[in-house]
């Protein structure tokens, strides 16, 4: 398709103020028909402004924007879907108590009174299709489906409305590596039909696949609009952050002979797992990969006595079993803490205050912590806040996971178990988590976490199990811990290429 002479959308001089808080300072920036155009920046940097604005959330203190090269007022959010701006927040705007059905229609321009022309539904119903959700029910309720399939059903959501301009924040922050490139084939094929993309993400390897330009947000001020491939990984990083590629990750604690904290004998369930055994010792970080839903989660809430009817033995912290509930998995005798992956659906407790979500992990505790050592993880953590009776709904999302750590932390736990911990947050942020694991590792406290960034479990862990349908199926360590490996064991290719030379 041959490059548009004018921009689909333009900002010029665009401010936007909360009181003496400037959220965007005087952006200049321009998005065309038949690009994906990603915007990259930590929390604060203005990215989520500027989408609240395209999509008529808000509106601007100052400045103008643009809509076919006309000024335009964006009244609200009906009036850019009536302008073809569809967007699709990072946080999930699906309601939960009712189906998916009802929920693609919420919104829609072409429905009304709870009915829709009939290729809406049909056409969100092949790109759940496309996008591995043909298990999905358009009756089912939404507070039934986990986090991935909630945002496989905004995506469909989001593309059934054909877009002229199509804004995803996060929109694959939940999804494996298979799903993630199944919807980049449908993003491409709205991007070749003329449909422009702002395309938000804080994984760096998904806007080297899909982005043709790529701006840098900073302080609410726009940086630079470069091609994508024009700056490497670590200058990109400078200048959203003013840090380096080799400060991201801080170096592992070095591996050393220790006691084993935790142990698993050919855990099973349900058929979910199967014959899964590992070992943790004292501050080893032992990673989890494979693609989403191959029972790796399983495995930890198993751990943390969620899950009932296991088989198989166990011992933690010295005590034989599995714990028979989170009370029991949390307690002297185990001391484990769980930080779960949704953070907003089963860590916090949202309208209710920091302080008070900070106190969750210590209820029914032996021994609660003192003020001194939330106020030692609050500080090293550089938590973001007003005040602590601040509810927890008002934080960035990247705060609120602070909140969600630190909460288990002041109980001082022997084994820290973690799902996805920095999903869909700032790198900086991330840079913070990442610290404070191998902080927490160097002390002795055995750390098992979960991740579906591979440059996590690469730069992070000692050891990785991946996972595939339940099982085992490859242990990289060392020279053997890298990507490529990862990406053949999730997908399973090293059983199926023994098997194709038996």
């Amino acid at each position: 398709m041959n490059k548009a002479k004018h921009p689909l959308i333009r900002l010029h001089g665009v401010t936007k103020r909360y009181g003496a808080t400037v959220a965007l300072d005087n952006v200049d920036f321009s998005c065309f028909p038949a690009e994906i155009h990603a915007i990259l920046g930590e929390n604060g940097a203005g990215k989520s402004t500027l989408m609240k604005l395209l999509s008529g959330v808000i509106q601007p203190s100052e400045g103008d924007v643009f809509v076919d090269e006309e000024i335009i007022r964006l009244k609200s959010p009906g009036h850019a879907i009536d302008r073809g701006l569809i967007c699709m927040f990072q946080e999930l705007s699906l309601v939960p108590d009712l189906s998916v059905r009802e929920n693609l229609l919420l919104g829609a321009k072409d429905a009304r009174y709870g009915f829709a022309k009939k290729h809406h539904l049909a056409d969100a119903r092949v790109l759940l299709d496309k996008i591995d959700a043909s298990h999905v029910q358009l009756s089912t309720r939404v507070s039934d489906l986990t986090l991935a399939e909630r945002q496989q059903v905004e995506i469909a959501k989001a593309l059934s409305r054909q877009p002229r301009l199509l804004i995803l924040d996060e929109a694959t922050s939940a999804l494996n590596s298979t799903v993630v490139e199944k919807v980049f084939d449908l993003i491409r094929e709205q991007r070749d039909r003329g449909t422009g993309v702002l395309f938000i993400s804080h994984r760096f390897h998904e806007i080297e696949a899909i982005a043709d330009k790529i701006s840098v947000f900073r302080n609410g001020q726009h940086i630079e609009t470069f091609a994508n491939g024009q700056y490497n990984y670590g200058a990109i990083i400078n200048k959203m952050v003013g840090q380096s590629l080799t400060e991201l990750f801080p170096t592992p604690a070095p591996r050393t002979i220790s006691s084993t904290v935790l142990t698993l004998d050919s855990l099973s369930w349900n058929g979910e797992i199967k014959d899964v055994s590992i070992d943790v010792k004292a501050g080893q970080i032992l990673g989890l990969g494979g693609l989403d839903g191959q029972g790796q989660n399983h495995v930890l809430q198993a751990l943390f006595g969620l899950l009932k009817h296991t088989t198989g033995d166990a011992a933690v912290n010295g005590t034989q079993g599995m714990p028979r509930s989170p009370k029991a998995a949390k307690g002297k005798k185990y001391g484990l803490a769980w930080v779960p992956e949704d953070r907003k659906k089963e860590g916090l407790i949202l309208e209710q205050s920091i302080q008070d979500n900070l106190q969750l992990a210590a209820l029914g505790h032996a021994s609660a912590p003192a003020q001194a050592v939330f106020e030692k993880l609050i500080s090293s953590l550089e938590l973001k806040y007003q005040s602590l009776e601040q509810p927890v709904a008002a934080l960035s999302g990247g705060n609120q996971q602070k909140v969600s750590l630190i909460k288990w932390l002041v109980i001082s736990p022997t084994c820290l178990l973690l799902s996805d911990p920095t999903r869909g947050i700032d790198v900086k942020t991330k840079t913070q988590i990442y610290q404070l694991l191998v902080e927490l590792s160097k002390q002795g406290i055995a750390i098992i976490l979960l991740s579906s960034d591979y440059e996590e479990l690469v730069h992070l862990c000692h050891q990785v199990h991946i996972f595939y349908d339940g099982e085992i199926v490859d242990t990289l360590s060392d020279e053997s811990l890298n990507a490529q490996n990862i990406i053949a064991a999730s997908l399973n290719m090293h059983k199926k290429s023994s098997e194709a030379h038996a």
